[in-house]
């Protein structure tokens, strides 16, 4: 292991937990989303993961508040995280106000609501294996330094580690130890989610999933919330929100 490596494994060791924190994988990478917010000057972290059948969910934050942050990108289906991990290169966006305004026009104009005025992202990956991305806010402008961006990608290595350690002391066919509730269930309830609509509306599942990102936006909510609320039948898309 190389000096920056290793110095970035010492910034996670020594973060604490909080309460609250999940164990296992989960609760590894909040630690991770945390040191990195303060190695790399930002505002905040956020950790995405992908399983199975092309299932994304949040994984982690450094902060409570940068979860409707870090959801954002599925909300609307764009954003700097998903072409990350789409592209299997680094995007990084160190002025929102400019021409990501153009690029990701529904995610830039949220972000930058929420104070965000910067954001890079990074895919997690190994070979050609693809496991999400790692993201990092700021609330002011202006790019990465050249030892931020090595160390950034150094916590999105270390991150890949822990996801497939942590994948590898997991039963067959279940998500490492803490990522359960973390990605599976939001993602499940997605799907249940966009089906019921699909049903209500008589519309493809495509068209589904666009109106709930559509109802979700409207409503300034995070996906996974308004999913869960379709689940349990407290909102309907015949009638609206009961």
């Amino acid at each position: 292991m190389d000096e920056r490596a290793l110095r970035v494994a010492r910034l996670i060791a020594d973060e604490p937990s909080r309460p609250g924190d999940h164990h296992g994988v989960a609760g590894n990478l909040r630690r991770l989303c945390s040191a990195a917010g303060r190695a790399l000057s930002a505002s905040g972290a956020g950790l995405s993961v992908v399983v199975g059948d092309r299932m994304r969910g949040v994984a982690a934050v450094s902060e409570p508040a940068y979860e409707p942050v870090e959801e954002l990108q599925f909300t609307l289906g764009e954003g700097p995280c998903l072409d990350a991990f789409a592209t299997r290169r680094p995007v990084l966006v160190p002025d929102l106000s400019a021409a990501a305004m153009w690029r990701w026009p529904g995610y830039a104009t949220a972000l930058h609501g929420k104070g965000i005025r910067a954001v890079f992202a990074f895919p997690l990956q190994i070979g050609a294996a693809r496991l999400g991305a790692f993201d990092v806010f700021r609330d002011e402008p202006g790019p990465l330094t050249a030892d931020e961006f090595r160390d950034a990608l150094t916590f999105a290595d270390v991150a890949v580690t822990t996801l497939l350690d942590g994948q590898a002391r997991a039963a067959p066919g279940a998500a490492a130890d803490g990522l359960d509730d973390e990605v599976v269930g939001q993602r499940a309830e997605l799907f249940q989610a966009q089906g019921m609509v699909a049903v209500q509306l008589g519309i493809s599942l495509a068209d589904a999933l666009a109106r709930l990102r559509a109802y979700a936006y409207a409503e300034d909510r995070a996906l996974g919330d308004v999913a869960r609320d379709v689940v349990a039948r407290r909102v309907s898309f015949n009638s609206g929100p009961s």
